[in-house]
């Protein structure tokens, strides 16, 4: 089994590291075992096949763009002109749907076939059941008359996998915080790069990767929600700072890495983050943060009793004693803290006077 892969790993640079270089349409062997068939689009996208412990990868970026289309949307039927769109844009050739024909028969071959059942002297009508149960179990793709139709069968993909130690990971969250946050650390270690690596060739695959991308971000700001229940907040600051390095205008990584640095006994920092967040908002939105955001740092200037860490969280470990999180040398650091946030405080109602008054003289409408 191989060893997982660091959660905030992607975000250090596109993936977690060079990927392993491989041929187009070679064969490598020593992926991660399965129980069958699984296509992984979670990185360099590929077909793996566990009784064989090989991995396929279509040859050519056209070839994995068009795998990407029909797993994304296994079960559906994509019509010819959106496939051809996804392959070649607005300039198809001129045969475009021979050519889209030549590469889905190309992808068939690279479908592994299931294992074939032993089969008994004798009985003829018996296999050739078997033989049609291999083809029910087989992913393969259909050839309809509007276009084309992937039928998984009992083959499975990694976005599934990650579902569900994600929805997993929901149940138990309220019960076993710690379970949660392994569940969610295993599904992020399925993560081999960027979703759709070198794949993103048309509209399909765009979105596809955009609505994954997305996910993943999602979910490790639930990781790192659940290691603050757990009141591991030393052990998360550094990646929080890269997360927020990395994605500066996801106000929620920000807030996370508040409370971390709060709790680890760094007030000013923690207000500083703040400062950080604005600036990243106003000069690339035009919005100041939003009311999360600074609810969190008028808890963290004011010290609230909500923000402290919980006690008796960690597995094995006994009460923590609460941390003294302001230090005397700080105090004139929040002291101008403090006056910015009113300053910023008394701009915001005056605004809202303002714009009181012009609407007020508006005329209504008849």
């Amino acid at each position: 089994m191989t060893r997982p892969v660091p959660v905030p790993a992607l975000d250090r640079q596109t993936g977690p590291g060079p990927a392993p270089q491989v041929l187009p349409g070679a064969v490598t062997r020593g992926a991660e075992p399965a129980a069958g068939v699984v296509f992984r689009l979670l990185g360099p996208v590929d077909i793996h096949d566990g009784p064989t412990d090989t991995s396929v990868v279509p040859a050519g970026s056209k070839q994995r763009a068009l795998l990407c289309a029909f797993v994304s949307h296994a079960g559906e039927l994509l019509c010819t002109d959106r496939l051809v769109e996804e392959l070649w844009g607005t300039d198809p050739p001129a045969n475009a749907s021979n050519a889209l024909q030549a590469h889905v028969a190309r992808l068939r071959r690279l479908l592994p076939d299931p294992p074939a059942p032993e089969a008994v002297p004798g009985e003829r009508e018996r296999g050739r059941e078997r033989e049609r149960g291999r083809e029910r179990e087989r992913a393969m793709i259909t050839t309809l008359p509007a276009g084309y139709l992937l039928s998984l069968g009992r083959a499975t993909t990694d976005v599934q996998h990650f579902d569900l130690l994600c929805a997993q990971s929901r149940s138990a969250a309220a019960d076993d915080p710690h379970r949660a946050g392994d569940l969610l650390h295993q599904a992020l270690s399925l993560w081999r790069g960027p979703a759709l690596q070198d794949s993103r060739y048309g509209p399909i695959g765009s979105m596809e990767a955009d609505r994954l991308e997305e996910q993943r971000l999602t979910t490790l700001e639930a990781l790192y929600e659940l290691r603050l229940r757990c009141a591991r907040h030393s052990e998360i600051t550094g990646e929080l700072e890269r997360l927020t390095a990395c994605h500066p205008l996801r106000e929620r990584l920000y807030d996370l890495l508040m409370v971390a640095l709060y709790r680890s006994g760094r007030q000013a920092e923690a207000l500083g983050v703040y400062e950080r967040a604005r600036r990243h908002l106003v000069s690339s939105l035009g919005i100041e943060p939003g009311p999360a955001l600074h609810a969190r740092m008028q808890a963290i200037l004011h010290q609230s009793p909500g923000l402290s860490a919980p006690h008796g969280t960690s597995p094995g470990a006994g009460p923590q004693q609460p941390q003294q999180p302001q230090q005397p040398h700080l105090d004139g650091e929040i002291a101008r803290l403090q006056q910015r946030v009113d300053e910023l405080d008394r701009r915001q109602r005056a605004l809202l006077r303002r714009f009181e008054t012009l609407t007020a003289h508006q005329p209504h409408p008849a």
